[in-house]
């Protein structure tokens, strides 16, 4: 399960973006916000092949996300809903009046470490399983992105398979680094315990030595 691009835009005004994968993704989330009906805000996903893309729309911001058809709803919609109050908490109303790109140097940042957090830490879904799935996440239906963009104008989405190879590469080996430093803990913490108990073995028999009490007359 990966979230592949997301985006933070002012209606088609782009503000940021990131992909963490060779991908033409942005020229169809472009056209995908351009196409979105109504100015009201808004949950709707749409598929294309084996990829979604989320979109959630509140207050004039919409943020969109790519993510495989392997992360179902509830993550990719945590993750929205995340960017959707980070943005607003750093830029406040001037997301309403800035140019595009303007916030990208800084948020895609932001963009990278939460896409990373909701693709890769289990503790993402861990969380809003917790707090429950967001109701209107459950009302969200996935609809053809043909249904928001005519078959001979939409682009198909294109992923670089050896990029999308070389980022599970990457989890691999910060799973395959988080197993060690566990394993490497619970081993430094069992080598602890025998010492202390071989400590303590070695106390108690000095303790009876300089009573004069050997063990086999205590056992008597």
């Amino acid at each position: 399960m990966a979230i592949l691009y997301a985006l933070v835009a002012r209606g088609s005004v782009v503000l940021a973006e990131f992909s963490s994968a060779a991908t033409n993704a942005s020229a169809v989330a472009r056209q995908i916000l351009e196409r979105i009906p109504g100015a009201q805000d808004t949950h709707v996903s749409y598929s294309q092949d084996r990829y979604i893309f989320h979109v959630k729309r509140t207050d004039g911001l919409t943020v969109l996300c790519v993510a495989d058809d392997t992360a179902g709803r509830r993550i990719p919609f945590a993750f929205l809903e995340d960017i959707h109050g980070r943005f607003v908490k750093t830029y406040g109303r001037a997301c309403h009046t800035a140019p595009a790109y303007a916030m990208n140097d800084e948020f895609s940042r932001v963009l990278s470490q939460q896409m990373d957090y909701y693709s890769n830490d289990p503790n993402a879904d861990r969380m809003n399983r917790i707090k429950g799935e967001m109701s209107q996440v459950r009302n969200v239906m996935i609809e053809n992105i043909d249904k928001v963009l005519e078959r001979g104008e939409r682009l198909e989405l294109l992923v670089d398979k050896t990029s999308n190879m070389q980022g599970n590469t990457i989890r691999f080996r910060k799973q395959a680094r988080r197993f060690r430093n566990t394993t490497w803990w619970r081993n430094v913490k069992l080598t602890v315990a025998l010492i202390l108990l071989i400590l303590i073995i070695i106390y108690v028999v000095l303790a009876f030595v300089c009573h004069g009490v050997t063990l086999p007359s205590c056992i008597r």
